[in-house]
């Protein structure tokens, strides 16, 4: 048992570094983007110093042969807060960025029950799932995220129906809220 009353370890012990706007130490601080040294003078010095850059320039890797169509600068592969992506190496300076390629949207030749006037057509969203929307978007709104089917809806009349896959047998069930009718897959 320790009998003098001091704590086990010292809150600024490790602080070895003093803030450069008002010489007080800098402590280690969590926070939401992770770990960073702070000024132990807060909230009178709001100073901060993160202890892993965002972008370490030394982790690009330039592709040789390429060039930016704006400053004719060599692009390089960069890694950023939303994954890999192409840039220009003289990024400060210029900013330009390779656009990823369209997702391609393919139709289904099903005409959109709700507006009658556009079609339904395969779509991909950020995460990478693939969902059937109006062609007429956004005077149409109506989507479904299994894939439709022509076929009309004997109880409700309603003239799409979905497909899927319920305990390894395929249905064909109504997308309405109100219905949810199956109908079984010939």
């Amino acid at each position: 048992m320790m009998s003098d009353s001091k704590p086990l370890f010292s809150h600024n012990s490790h602080a070895t570094q003093s803030c450069p706007k008002c010489d007080k130490p800098l402590i280690f601080r969590q926070g939401k983007a992770g770990p960073f040294l702070g000024c132990s003078g807060y909230p009178q010095c709001l100073f901060i110093q993160p202890l892993h850059p965002e972008h370490d320039f030394d982790l690009d890797k330039v592709i040789e042969g390429s060039e930016c169509p704006e400053c004719q600068s060599l692009l390089a592969v960069k890694h950023g807060r939303y994954g890999i992506f192409i840039g220009c190496s003289n990024y400060p300076t210029c900013h330009f960025t390779e656009q990823k390629e369209q997702k391609e949207e393919s139709s289904t030749n099903i005409q959109c029950p709700k507006c009658h006037a556009g079609e339904l057509i395969k779509k991909q969203n950020r995460f990478g799932k693939f969902f059937f929307a109006c062609s007429t978007y956004p005077s149409c709104n109506y989507l479904l995220n299994s894939a439709p089917v022509a076929k009309t809806c004997e109880k409700c009349g309603w003239e799409v129906l979905i497909r899927k896959k319920l305990r390894g047998s395929q249905f064909l069930i109504c997308p309405q809220k109100k219905c949810q009718h199956k109908h079984s897959s010939e």
